[in-house]
């Protein structure tokens, strides 16, 4: 099971800006641990969304249980796997 879940949406309003959000549950844990896997979604789309995101587009990454524990390097190759399914 992948530690997050992309959501993409085109906005179809002519504007080429890319929009991130993120969201994290309360079945995750406690506040501390949803806040580390916040930091660590926003994180990953500094890097993966720079030059992965769809232009255009909507981008929402849901946080998912096994993401805390996931090393960051398994989290950007599965947001990159995603991107690529979402260009196709």
């Amino acid at each position: 099971m992948p530690g997050f879940v992309l959501l993409v949406r085109d906005r179809a309003d002519g504007d080429c800006a890319t929009r991130v959000g993120y969201t994290v549950t309360k079945k995750i844990g406690n506040a501390v641990v949803r806040n580390r896997m916040k930091r660590r979604l926003r994180a990953l789309a500094r890097e993966a969304l720079a030059e992965g995101a769809v232009p255009g587009a909507d981008h929402v990454l849901i946080g998912r249980a096994g993401g805390v524990e996931r090393s960051f390097a398994a989290l950007k190759t599965e947001l990159r796997k995603a991107l690529d399914k979402v260009k196709r």
